[in-house]
């Protein structure tokens, strides 16, 4: 009997014991500790006293005031933390997560926090030692902790796992141990210290360190979040929650309330994707009119990213996708909306000053939507046409923030495996001539593998690659003006090149690099083209597709053909006698226009100028004027200069242009793509279009959809150009290869002012002797062509009036500079190129060898039948030239020979 009695009591012990001390694994605790952050040092707001059903806080201390208890579980609402503490991170982890988590389950957090401590205070087996040194002010916060913060969170926390499970630990601490490299390390004891005291899994309860106050908020001890990153490099079961665009108040160490719900809720995030019950990684596509080009948008662990396709062969993988701003880095815990928005776009355009001068543009369109803390940061805009993808960002307010400054792109482009690339490098900032590099005037390399390609600046648009699959790609952008600095493309790293920003080292490193707009607001475009062959790349008309005019012509700008003395003749000629025999040869040949270069107003003066001027116009023959841009910004000397560089100067000489009748201008030593360098490019144009100016820029940028932007906009050069071949006999020798490589590159996406098309044997005056040209008569003459810019300024000289062949100077007088068609025929980028161009009924082909070896072709001419007489200008194997007339024998078919340095042209009569 009494053993049965014994028995009943141990079992009805054992039920109460197991009563007592169960657990509700539905009963989710997080341990939350660190410094005044996690503690709370903003007031709580109204909104933030509402309590959330199944969130719940344990009291850490006695709070009268409050009737809370220490150790007692109570509705969470702030403080969380001490008695008089405002409100944490802590609170809305906790309030997101009991949104978020299923209705059976409950969430409990315990704050111990302590402001102004180090992460020594949580040393158990050292804390005394820091205690003894702490001032007053922190001694009163410590002992409400009973002496021991470490201590009261172990001891709260063990009366806590009798009610629930603890999933998690919380940290914000840092801004005290500001550069302590060893704080990771620090961090580490701490953490597993309560893993051992708590009796916890590491690969089970994550710890989770928020940021501190960011850069990007003046936070005073930002530069400590860069040491914070490293701490899932110590612990691995540990993740870093970002702090970019949580407000901060003036003392630029703590969060607002704002910054507090915004970092709280990241928190959340981070712990819902462990616990599987965050957003999942979400996958749009869209296509082409044709559906050969696929676009797949997505994210993966919060980071945005595209890739692409052409006829189901990939030539864009995974590549990266996201902006950083001072609102926010919209590169990471990002999330795609699941609600993709498709529309066709249709646009007809007629242009006089492109490669085309009627365009029928047909795209569709797909937006994605990227929200970061639940409201938007970003649209990711696609037009997709059936070789060429266009995509732009519109960023979106942030808060009660209309303005906002776009501080570097994520945005980046990764080919696949065994991809070739065909770059020009950036040229380093300050150096060069005068130190007015970049000028865009780099040599060019041919079918490197992107691995193998270096530039310490890296890459100037466009830049094309060669896939293993036989695909070609050009990537460049389009639209940019004054709200946005121009783009390059960054060295190749880790797989990807990016869209970098100006170096900060451009403009004698004045003005920042970054981009500053209203809000809403738009990036420039980037553009990718795409095909089989090389045809979509070297007709695209993408980069003036997708933009608009930004202002109406003043006037009916005359397009046309120029002479320029200073080419050949140089520095000498700008006087007032070589100029008139300039004019004479314009003249002569036709020439609409004459370039009176640099130092004009010192060698001729204002006065005579006007003189010259009205001579000029006796002979049926208009004015360009070249001027130095630079300001500020470099050290180039020649005049006139500081005309161009402020409004009050520049518009005062454009009056005086205007009445003197001079009809365009060719500004020189731009220097730079920071936002205020784009700036001072559409103030020129904007200003010259009022005083009915033409502007072609030098030693300038590459133009981004500027033709259908800017109406007097004439050309820009951008290219390593005719002068180079006066100075460099390297860039002589590869005149041919650079050639063959425009095409392709730099003359596909927008005008290039080349000024060639030389006629001299020597690039000098004397024409006996010096810097020998090494192309032929017909290679120069097709170059006319090949390069595509509405006002060209040819390099011929008077001697040409008579030491040049009839037929060669009869081609130069009929040549024209704008084009309704332009059609890729044959080539390979670097060895040769085959290329037709349309004026009205006239078809001119025009091909180039850059190669060792005679190039040897059975060429399709599609505008041309059996029968057509055309005239021919080739090239024999010594580089002599020739004209004949030949009837076509055979339906659309020629054969041709082309020596190297040679060329070839075909002309219908």
């Amino acid at each position: 009997m009494k053993k049965i009695v014994g028995l009943l009591v141990l079992t009805l012990c054992f039920f109460a014991y197991k009563k007592a001390f169960s657990q509700d694994t539905n009963f989710h605790i997080y341990l939350c500790f660190g410094q005044s952050n996690m503690q709370g040092a903003t007031r709580a707001e109204a909104r933030d006293t509402i309590p959330v059903p199944g969130f719940q806080m344990m009291s850490p201390m006695d709070c009268p005031d409050l009737n809370r208890t220490m150790g007692e579980w109570y509705p969470a609402v702030p403080p969380l933390a001490s008695c008089n503490a405002g409100l944490s991170p802590s609170d809305y982890f906790g309030r997101k997560m009991a949104e978020n988590v299923p209705v059976d389950v409950k969430i409990g957090v315990i704050n111990v926090a302590v402001g102004g401590c180090k992460i020594e205070l949580y040393d158990k087996d050292n804390y005394e030692s820091y205690v003894e040194t702490a001032p007053d002010w922190m001694l009163n916060w410590i002992n409400e902790y009973g002496g021991n913060p470490y201590g009261r969170l172990v001891e709260l926390a063990k009366k806590a796992q009798k009610d629930g499970v603890i999933k998690g630990i919380l940290l914000h601490q840092g801004e005290s141990n500001t550069g302590d490299t060893l704080w990771p390390k620090k961090v580490k004891g701490v953490y597993e210290d309560l893993l051992k005291d708590l009796n916890l899994e590491g690969d089970k309860v994550p710890l989770l360190a928020g940021e501190l106050l960011s850069e990007d908020q003046n936070g005073a001890c930002a530069s400590m979040n860069e040491i914070i990153n490293t701490l899932p490099e110590v612990i691995p079961n540990s993740y870093v929650i970002p702090s970019d665009g949580c407000e901060g108040i003036p003392d630029r160490l703590h969060f607002s309330a704002s910054g507090y719900r915004k970092l709280g809720k990241r928190y959340a995030d981070q712990m819902l994707k462990i616990l599987g019950n965050g957003p999942k990684n979400l996958e749009l596509k869209a296509t082409s009119p044709d559906a050969k080009i696929q676009l797949t948008v997505k994210t993966e662990n919060g980071r945005p990213n595209y890739s692409l396709t052409y006829d189901n062969k990939a030539f864009l993988v995974n590549a990266p996708l996201g902006l950083d701003t001072n609102l926010g880095n919209f590169t990471r815990n990002l999330i795609l909306k699941d609600s993709l928005v498709q529309t066709t776009i249709s646009d007809s355009y007629s242009l006089d000053n492109i490669k085309k001068s009627s365009v029928t543009y047909q795209a569709n369109q797909a937006v994605f939507t990227f929200m970061k803390d639940g409201v938007n940061a970003f649209d990711l805009i696609f037009n997709i046409s059936n070789n060429d993808v266009a995509f732009r960002y519109k960023i979106y307010p942030q808060e009660a923030h209309i303005s906002g400054i776009v501080k570097a792109e994520a945005t980046g482009f990764r080919f696949p495996e065994n991809t070739t690339s065909f770059l020009s490098n950036m040229m380093t900032p300050m150096t060069g001539f005068a130190r007015t590099a970049p000028s865009y005037e780099s040599g060019y390399g041919a079918d490197i593998p992107v691995e193998k390609t270096r530039s310490r600046e890296g890459f100037v648009f466009p830049g094309l690659f060669h896939t293993e699959s036989d695909l070609w790609v050009l990537v460049s952008e389009t639209g940019v003006h004054s709200q946005y600095p121009a783009s390059h493309l960054s060295n190749f790293k880790e797989g990807v090149f990016t869209v970098d920003f100006p170096s900060e080292r451009q403009n004698n490193g004045f003005g920042s690099s970054g981009a500053q707009m209203g809000l809403p607001g738009f990036t420039p475009w980037r553009t990718i083209t795409v095909g089989e062959i090389l045809k979509p790349i070297v007709e695209t008309t993408i980069p003036f597709d997708v933009i608009k005019p930004l202002y109406k012509p003043s006037k009916d700008y005359q397009y046309g053909r120029g002479t320029w003395s200073w080419i050949i003749w140089q520095d000498a000629s700008m006087n007032y006698e070589d100029q008139v025999k300039y004019i004479d040869l314009a003249s002569e040949i036709g020439y609409e226009y004459i370039l009176i270069d640099a130092w004009w107003d010192k060698n001729i003066g204002y006065d005579k100028m006007k003189t010259l001027i009205s001579y000029a116009k006796s002979k049926g023959v208009d004015v360009f004027l070249w001027y130095n841009s630079n300001g500020t910004v470099n050290d180039a000397f020649q005049t006139p200069k500081n005309k161009m560089n402020t409004s009050i100067a520049r518009k005062k000489e454009m009056k005086w242009l205007k009445e003197v009748g001079v009809k365009g201008i060719k500004a020189d030593f731009f220097g730079g793509d920071k936002q205020e360098t784009m700036r001072l490019y559409v103030d020129i144009l904007s200003d010259a279009n009022d005083y009915g100016l033409m502007v072609v820029f030098h030693g300038a940028t590459l133009p981004r959809g500027w033709e259908r932007m800017f109406p007097n906009f004439a050309g820009s050069e951008a290219v390593l150009a005719s002068e180079m071949l006066v100075f460099s006999e390297d860039v002589r020798q590869k005149e041919a290869f650079y050639a063959t490589l425009h095409p392709f590159m730099r003359n596909s996406v927008g005008s290039m002012e080349f000024g060639g098309t030389v006629l001299n044997k020597f690039f000098n005056k004397g024409n006996e002797k010096g810097q020998k040209r090494l192309t032929s008569d017909v290679f120069q003459l097709a170059t006319a062509v090949l390069y595509q810019n509405p006002v060209q300024f040819f390099a011929l000289t008077p001697n040409n009036l008579t030491d040049t062949p009839n037929w060669a100077l009869d081609f130069m007088k009929s040549v024209p500079t704008t084009w309704d068609e332009t059609l890729y025929l044959d080539g390979y980028p670097g060895k040769y190129v085959i290329l037709a161009r349309r004026h009205g009924q006239k078809w001119y082909i025009v091909g180039l060898n850059a190669q060792e070896d005679t190039v040897q072709l059975n060429l399709t001419l599609p505008m041309f039948e059996k029968g057509d007489e055309l005239t021919v200008f080739q090239d024999d194997a010594q580089l002599n030239g020739r004209m004949e007339s030949i009837k076509l024998k055979r339906n659309k078919q020629v054969d041709i020979e082309i020596p190297s340095k040679g060329g070839i042209i075909f002309k219908n009569q």
